[in-house]
């Protein structure tokens, strides 16, 4: 939520190049965006821990901030020349879900990083609960709830956890071993900026599906 916030300075930052694209459909940029999208998610599930594997994460990294910076200008785009549509919102919220739980299925599945694989599946269903209640108040008449840890909140994170991991694959780094107690709990020994990123994710999920089901919630019976 603390980044959701930012998004108005980042449209102002944006608009130098929006200026310049009237003739651009914004739905062309969306599906562009997926092209990057699913190049950063495949770079993702085979980075490994060594110097090669840190410059994959180096090009993940460039290759989701590329597609990051289309999924904001289709919007901006629509917006500034009149061209915002019911199948342009759909289609973005669509690819929107579609990239965040990719991304989070990719670092899952990356043998090299992730040693519990059912996390990456538990932190993409977790998200995707979040978004729902989202969607869900929407469609009830509560207009769209942006609580919990959002979509940028995810990204930012993401983006931090990749470049960290980048730096521990150049210098060698192994992961930080956790205490007994908390290894016992959640299944494996240590923990690195990938399985954190998991980790932070499924917990936002969480945190995101209640917080929004029980805005839903008090907004529903107080309007009955």
């Amino acid at each position: 939520m603390a980044f959701e916030k930012a998004r108005g300075i980042h449209t102002k930052m944006l608009k130098p190049i929006v200026d310049r694209m009237s003739n651009v459909d914004p739905a062309t940029l969306t599906w562009i965006s997926v092209l990057f999208a699913a190049g950063c998610c495949y770079l993702l599930a085979t980075a490994s821990r060594d110097s090669e594997g840190a410059w994959k994460l180096l090009a993940a990294f460039a290759l989701l901030l590329i597609a990051a910076e289309l999924d904001a200008l289709d919007g901006a785009v629509a917006r500034a020349y009149d061209k915002v549509s019911k199948y342009g919102d759909w289609l973005d919220h669509t690819i929107d879900r579609l990239v965040d739980l990719s991304l989070l299925i990719a670092i899952g599945i990356n043998t090299a990083w992730i040693d519990v694989h059912w996390l990456g599946w538990a932190a993409a269903t977790l998200t995707l609960l979040g978004s729902y209640m989202g969607t869900q108040a929407q469609s009830v008449g509560l207009g769209r709830n942006y609580g919990g840890f959002s979509r940028a909140d995810r990204l930012v994170t993401t983006f931090v956890g990749i470049a960290i991991a980048a730096i521990m694959a150049f210098n060698g780094q192994s992961d930080v071993e956790l205490p007994i107690v908390i290894s016992d709990t959640i299944g494996f020994d240590g923990i690195n900026p990938l399985s954190a990123v998991l980790l932070i994710s499924l917990v936002g999920g969480i945190w995101t599906f209640l917080t929004r089901a029980m805005s839903s919630r008090r907004q529903l019976l107080d309007g009955e």
